[in-house]
């Protein structure tokens, strides 16, 4: 298992002891029980989900938790500078897993394969669609009806509640990219990648006029 990011910013003792305490109780018992239920499955339903997917997905999720607090930035892709909700989840991905993901909450909502609500598990990605644009918002799972994202402009990284009622009205479905992914966008091509839809006006996503996402919930 990997650690977390070596990003401390001005981000307290509290928020570092919440987030262990958050990665224990989120994390831990969900992928427990998956793996137990693994275990007792005939070997060629076991070995469908290897122990590594399992493993990647954990450190997905444990990853991104260390980035609570981070600053919301229009645009932002480093900790260092601010994050948006794509551009926290790109950072992860990246960090973690090598992959390195479009630009954009819609492009990424294209990737992996489709996860039913009641199989969402730690380190999945979950879409939204706010101020009526499809796939505007997306956050990574957590396990225990939780996600993290990157919320709004003054915001900051956060961990929320899926069942909320403003999160369920708007939820446009979850993705799984760990396991699920042969390949994703060379390093060398990352930075061509357009940025997110700029979050004023209805309509559907247009790739000629994209600009960072932002949300308010």
């Amino acid at each position: 298992m990997i650690g977390g990011p070596p990003f401390n910013g001005s981000r307290s003792t509290g928020v570092r002891v919440l987030t262990a305490s958050l990665a224990s109780a989120l994390l831990f018992a969900p992928l427990a029980a998956a793996e137990s239920v693994s275990a007792r499955q005939p070997a060629s339903q076991a070995s469908a989900v290897p122990a590594t997917v399992w493993h990647s997905a954990q450190d997905l999720a444990i990853y991104a938790l260390g980035l609570i607090g981070v600053d919301y930035r229009f645009g932002g892709t480093t900790p260092e500078r601010g994050l948006d909700c794509s551009g926290l989840v790109r950072y992860v991905f990246e960090q973690v897993t090598g992959m390195m993901l479009p630009r954009t909450s819609q492009e990424i909502s294209r990737l992996g394969a489709k996860i039913p609500l009641a199989e969402l598990m730690p380190g999945d990605l979950v879409f939204f669609n706010t101020r009526r644009l499809q796939f505007s918002h997306v956050g990574i799972y957590l396990g225990e009806d939780r996600f993290i994202h990157a919320p709004r402009q003054g915001g900051e990284v956060e961990v929320v509640t899926l069942s909320k009622v403003y999160w369920q009205k708007h939820f446009d479905g979850a993705r799984r990219l760990v396991g699920a992914l042969p390949a994703l966008i060379p390093s060398a091509h990352a930075e061509t990648a357009s940025i997110d839809t700029p979050p004023s006006g209805a309509g559907s996503f247009a790739a000629t006029t994209m600009s960072p996402e932002q949300v308010l919930p």
